[in-house]
């Protein structure tokens, strides 16, 4: 089994070109992830179109896609499917097993390629549920990895959004099970203290 111990937590993204299936149902050729350099971005990834846990997970980030557009934040879907998996699975209703009419990228890891170079791969067969905040300049910020079994939360990938906003605008940072709209904290042992004595 590969294994990878590394983060890619503050350094660039791993660039990568592939097909994809796209919002409008369309097929590229070259999708490209720095094409989106300038705006936020959560690239998620998932094992396998037409399994279980699967279509649950990308149902939900297309339900709260308008949520990640208001903040400027582009969704990107990976797995190791061909486009032509994709877009029969885009094309099959969730009555009947599938995800529907998405409106985000479903990028094709066909070669296994970016699920290794973002450290995913399982049994070199498919990939972990990877999910990275990219910012807009290409830095991973954020990243979550799960077993298989293991659904995410489209709420927290919105909250690390709404988390990483708050610190660049304002330079305050974050405390735990912060929420947009609450106090940050300002990163000195005397704001750690006027925050504690508020909060604690």
């Amino acid at each position: 089994m590969e294994m990878c111990n590394c983060s890619l937590v503050t350094h660039p993204a791993p660039d990568f070109v592939a097909q994809a299936v796209m919002g409008d149902g369309t097929i590229t050729e070259d999708f490209k992830l720095s094409d989106y350099r300038g705006k936020y971005v959560i690239l998620f990834f998932y094992p396998m179109d037409f399994t279980f846990v699967c279509p649950s997970e990308l149902i939900a980030f297309n339900k709260d896609l308008p949520e990640f557009k208001k903040r400027d934040t582009e969704v990107v879907s990976v797995s190791v499917d061909s486009v032509y998996t994709h877009l029969a699975w885009k094309n099959t209703e969730p009555r009947a097993g599938g995800v529907g009419n998405l409106q985000y990228p479903m990028v094709s890891d066909i070669t296994k390629n970016i699920s290794r170079s973002f450290g995913l791969l399982l049994n070199d067969a498919v990939a972990l549920r990877g999910l990275f905040l990219i910012d807009r300049d290409g830095i991973v910020r954020h990243s979550v990895i799960n077993d298989l079994p293991l659904g995410r939360s489209t709420a927290e990938a919105l909250r690390m959004v709404d988390a990483l906003q708050f610190f660049e605008k304002n330079g305050e940072v974050c405390p735990a099970n912060w929420h947009q709209g609450e106090s940050g904290m300002k990163a000195s042992a005397e704001g750690v203290a006027e925050y504690l004595s508020k909060n604690a």
